[in-house]
């Protein structure tokens, strides 16, 4: 796969700085700790993402702006268009205070009630830990806006296939999600989900 032109283009710590952006974008939800970092970088094929052991990391609203053409679109004037992925704010950790994980959830809730022309809401979920009443809330904010949802279980690795199926089904069953297994040791997740965004931006 081909490494694509991407830079980080605006980081947003409330509701006032966000802007009005009308690009095509995929935005990135998951707990604290849960790999949104890991899998922005394998992604782009770049150390953009500021990653870290210590949850509770990323605080603000980040925007990198990627040069993207889908499969089979023809270029004009040789410049492809160009999409954002934009990584929320982990939320859930406990050992942030508790006027810090509301302001998360705010800017959160803020970002959805702004943010134009989103073709994809990419949930990562701990295939360690499984679904956890915060995802929960995070899910319905994301239902409420009627967005198109895929969900990544990362860190796939630390646990078995049956694992990982049973996860899958049971992510499928209770909440109609489709779900795709990550791990960065593995390319052929990583090709899978971006088969995924092509087919969003075709939408």
């Amino acid at each position: 796969m081909n490494k694509r032109k991407a830079e980080l283009v605006g980081t947003f710590f409330n509701a006032s700085q966000l802007p009005a952006d009308v690009r095509p974008k995929v935005i990135f939800f998951g707990r604290s700790n849960v790999g949104k970092s890991s899998l922005i970088n394998s992604l782009l094929e770049q150390r953009l993402a500021k990653t870290s052991s210590m949850p509770g990391k990323t605080l603000s609203v980040n925007y990198y702006g990627i040069a993207h053409a889908p499969q089979g679109t023809p270029r004009k004037g040789g410049t492809p268009p160009t999409m954002v992925f934009a990584d929320l704010p982990g939320y859930g950790y406990a050992r942030v205070s508790k006027e810090e994980a509301l302001r998360v959830r705010r800017l959160i809730a803020d970002f959805l009630a702004r943010v134009e022309n989103v073709r994809l809401a990419v949930l990562l979920i701990d295939s360690r830990r499984g679904f956890l009443p915060s995802d929960l809330e995070t899910l319905a904010q994301i239902v409420e806006k009627n967005l198109p949802i895929l969900t990544i279980l990362t860190k796939s690795d630390k646990i078995s296939f049956s694992q990982q199926r049973n996860l899958i089904a049971q992510l499928n069953n209770k909440f109609g999600l489709l779900a795709i297994s990550f791990s960065i040791k593995s390319p052929a997740a990583k090709n899978e989900i971006w088969r995924r965004i092509h087919e969003a931006m075709k939408e």
